[in-house]
């Protein structure tokens, strides 16, 4: 997937795929990550 010029929210999961991980994901890709966040969802 390519995400050059693009600016992504990566917000992830406590349980499953977290935000750093989603933040250098989107960036090996190209990406500008602009927020990053981990978050509990009950």
């Amino acid at each position: 997937m390519d995400l050059n010029g693009r600016r992504v929210v990566a917000i992830g999961e406590r349980d499953g795929v977290t935000g750093p991980s989603l933040k250098l994901l989107a960036e090996s890709a190209g990406a500008d990550v602009v927020f990053s966040v981990t978050q509990c969802f009950v």
